[in-house]
């Protein structure tokens, strides 16, 4: 939660530019207007800067408690709808973070961002974006065992009149195929025009997703693009004027990108995925599990209500870019002077933003405020969204302003921390901490002190007793993860509504 409050402002106040789509023609490329992840020396390549990994590997993930996974914000991925988390790549990786005991911390991909800079620079542990395991990215990354196979499909617009219906007609009537340059989409149309199928191809910025692209086609602003057949069903389900064409490459394999020396991540990725997905016999269909079959069906073939969430012409995506209540929390959070994100973050915590919530301790309504610690007498008030909000803000304002001579940091964890436990536990903490001569001050310290206040030998003497240190100390660091994501997705709404965001969905292959 390193300078919280430093780090929002520098996040709001960066100034975006325009993406403009760039029409190139495959024997010319206007190397001033060339995306980022192109590396111009060969024309080829994705520009990876980072190219010697960190050492982290999954010892290191396990001491921490958070694996953080990098995507894309998008339909496939990772997105928030009603103020919960949902995506394929999202659920997926949160099963395997639940199975062992790890915090989830999500990465979205900034405009300006490399992936694979990102991952082995270690500010995050997995790409997981529905990627091809392409040779390209291979000289760059690890990638695990797959999870999916897919075929890449070209895409027409209805517009086109009369599709054709197999690749020698396309390139008969010479229409261009649009592109993004990074693309494994571009890599296998580049094989093909090496096996002399003349394909000609509209590149276009990297900025530009599949699914922005899809839509583009279905207005007709493009002829035609590539992309794989799942992604393709799932946005014929919202999207009009498209024509599946024929099939230019059969069985990509789609796996989770990692560190080229992070092998006992691997090791535990792949023993993951294999419960959940093996290759059958030759002629047979992949042997999926129940778990993967659910999340297919979900998000491939036959989720209306992510159609519905996200089809470009909705008037009905709610009222707000984190939760339904977005705007509430900040005019109450923004009265009192505390970052409304990491309110939003505590309700998505406590209840999921369910404001009819009660727990079994009796903590009630979105923010779970205990009515003995609030100000409010009548119980049944505490259920009104208005009411629930203010107290909750009210009581983290109180520690915040508790522990205000400490660093941002610091401070916003301890809070944290008292909400969840109560002061008194936190207190017993810190005294336990100076007992092993650590800075009471330090978050870390105090962390480790609620761990050992669940053990007898420590909390027989502790004034508050006994502790369940471990559910607090997850509080805070699944508070922390969501607050960055938080702040990276208003973000990107806030491109996306001036008109420079990348596109409907975000998917990248």
């Amino acid at each position: 939660m390193q300078g919280k409050t430093q780090i929002s402002s520098n996040i709001r106040n960066t100034v975006v530019g325009a993406f403009s789509v760039l029409l190139l023609s495959t024997s010319c490329i206007n190397t001033n207007d060339v995306d980022q992840y192109i590396d111009t020396n060969s024309g080829k390549g994705l520009n990876v800067t980072v190219t010697e990994p960190i050492d982290r590997d999954y010892p290191q993930i396990k001491q921490e408690g958070t694996l953080r996974m990098i995507t894309r914000y998008s339909s496939n991925t990772y997105f928030l709808h009603q103020g919960l988390e949902w995506g394929f790549e999202y659920e997926l990786v949160r099963k395997f973070a639940k199975e062992h005991d790890l915090a989830l911390e999500v990465v979205v991909v900034g405009p300006n961002e490399n992936p694979y800079d990102l991952l082995n620079s270690g500010k995050g542990d997995l790409i997981a974006a529905n990627y091809a395991a392409t040779q390209e990215r291979k000289q760059y990354v690890n990638f695990t065992r797959p999870y999916n196979l897919v075929d890449q499909v070209l895409v027409f617009s209805e517009g086109l009149g009369n599709p054709p219906q197999t690749i020698d007609e396309v390139v008969e009537r010479k229409i261009p195929i649009t592109v993004r340059r990074n693309s494994s989409y571009f890599y296998r149309l580049q094989n093909l025009r090496d096996q002399g199928i003349s394909l000609e191809t509209n590149e276009v910025a990297n900025t530009k997703d599949t699914e922005s692209l899809l839509f583009d086609v279905s207005k007709n602003e493009y002829l035609a693009t590539v992309a794989d057949d799942n992604i393709f069903n799932a946005s014929n389900k919202y999207m009009q004027g498209l024509v599946k064409g024929p099939t230019i490459a059969q069985s990509d394999t789609i796996a989770w990108a990692i560190r080229n020396n992070a092998s006992d991540l691997e090791t535990e990725l792949n023993r993951f995925l294999y419960k959940h997905f093996r290759f059958g016999n030759a002629g047979e269909e992949p042997k999926r599990s129940t778990f993967l079959n659910v999340l297919r069906k979900r998000y491939f073939e036959s989720g209306q209500q992510i159609a519905e969430y996200y089809n470009p012409d909705a008037s009905s995506r709610g009222s707000g870019v984190i939760s339904p209540y977005d705007d509430l929390i900040k005019e109450v959070a923004d009265s009192v002077g505390v970052d409304w994100l990491l309110v939003a973050s505590i309700a998505a915590q406590e209840t999921k933003f369910n404001p009819n919530s009660k727990s079994w301790a009796g903590a009630v309504g979105l923010m779970q405020v205990m009515p003995r610690f609030s100000e409010v007498s009548n119980e049944e008030e505490l259920f009104d969204v208005r009411t629930n909000i203010k107290e909750g803000v009210r009581i983290i304002k109180d520690h915040l302003e508790h522990y205000a001579y400490m660093d941002s940091t610091n401070k916003w964890a301890f809070a944290l921390a008292a909400y969840n436990a109560g002061p008194g536990h936190i207190a017993d903490a810190r005294r336990l901490a100076i007992d092993h001569n650590k800075d009471p001050n330090e978050w870390e310290n105090v962390e480790d002190a609620l761990l050992k206040l669940m053990q007898r030998k420590y909390y027989k003497d502790a004034r508050y007793g006994f502790c369940r240190g471990i559910e607090t100390v997850r509080y805070v660091k699944e508070i922390t993860n969501r607050y960055k994501t938080y702040e990276s997705v208003l973000t990107m709404a806030e491109r996306n509504n001036s008109g420079t965001g990348p596109g409907v969905m975000g998917l990248f292959n």
